[in-house]
């Protein structure tokens, strides 16, 4: 059984930084794309960015240019960087890594951005 861990999340100013760990366990994790999705109260899940077995990366729209979604297969473990970081980016923050039609979640850590 794959289990996925979240950590790094906590409140911060606006304007600061953040980093946030998926380590995963019990896969050979270099064979997993990683996502990360957030979610904010009232709303609905959005994925925030993607990371594939190659290393390429892709960024929904609101975080380009201020987050970095990066893997290290030696750790098992993925991350995201959150620079320059807004009000409206406060959600509870939550990773997957997935195989074909596999998909194993993670339980969420709580990132809140105010001053």
């Amino acid at each position: 059984q794959v289990q996925v861990v979240e950590s790094g999340g906590g409140l911060v100013q606006p304007g600061g930084s953040l980093r946030l760990s998926c380590a995963a366990s019990g896969a050979a994790f270099r064979l997993y794309a990683v996502d990360w999705y957030r979610q904010a109260p009232g709303e609905q899940r959005g994925l925030v960015a993607s990371i594939d077995t190659t290393g390429s990366t892709n960024y929904a729209d609101s975080v380009k240019g201020r987050f970095t979604i990066s893997r290290d297969n030696a750790k098992n473990t993925s991350y995201l960087q959150m620079n320059s970081l807004k009000p409206e980016d406060t959600a509870v923050y939550s990773c997957t890594v997935r195989r074909a039609t596999r998909e194993y979640w993670g339980q969420g850590t709580q990132v809140t951005v105010s001053s």
